[in-house]
C-alpha cells in the first residue's frame, strides 16, 4: 500500500492485531460514521449492516477496540458510555446540559496533552480529558434547563 491509500477497515483491524469479522467490520464504521454513539445506537447500526448481533458482542467488541486505539470511549457525567472514531488527536468535548448532545473541539492550546497539570506527582501525562459543559444552540433558543 502506498502513502496515498487509505487502509481498509479490515486492514486496520489486522493492523491492530484483531481478527476481521464482519460485526467488527460493521461496529467501526457505524461508529465512524455516527457521532458520539451508545451502545444501542451502535448495535442498531451494526444489526441494518449484518442482521443479528448481541449487545454483549458490541460491548465485546468495543472493548477490544477500544484496547486497540481504533475507537474511543467518553464518559460525560450522568451519561451512558459513548463512542467516537475520531482518536489519537487528544480533542476535547462540548456537551449540553439539556439534551446531551456531544459536540467536538480542538485542543485547547498548543499540543497534546493540551492542558498543563498544576502538579504531575510523578506522572508522565500524555493526555487530557477536557469536557465543556452548557447548552447547545437549540436549547439555548429553546430556554432548556
Amino acid at each position: 500500500m502506498t502513502a496515498s491509500q487509505t487502509p481498509t477497515t479490515a486492514e486496520e483491524l489486522r493492523g491492530a492485531g484483531l481478527r476481521v469479522t464482519a460485526a467488527r467490520v460493521a461496529l467501526l464504521e457505524t461508529v465512524r460514521d455516527g457521532d458520539h454513539l451508545g451502545v444501542e445506537a451502535i448495535a442498531a447500526g451494526v444489526r441494518a449492516r449484518v442482521g443479528h448481533v448481541s449487545v454483549q458482542a458490541v460491548y465485546e467488541a468495543l472493548h477490544a477496540l477500544t484496547a486497540a486505539g481504533l475507537v474511543r470511549r467518553i464518559e460525560p457525567a450522568g451519561s451512558p458510555a459513548r463512542f467516537e472514531g475520531r482518536v489519537g488527536d487528544n480533542h476535547h468535548h462540548l456537551v449540553c446540559r439539556s439534551c446531551g448532545t456531544v459536540a467536538d473541539v480542538d485542543c485547547a492550546v498548543g499540543e497534546a496533552p493540551c492542558v498543563t497539570a498544576s502538579e504531575d506527582h510523578g506522572f508522565s501525562i500524555d493526555e487530557a480529558e477536557v469536557i465543556y459543559w452548557g447548552l447547545c444552540p437549540v436549547c439555548s433558543t429553546a430556554g432548556g434547563s
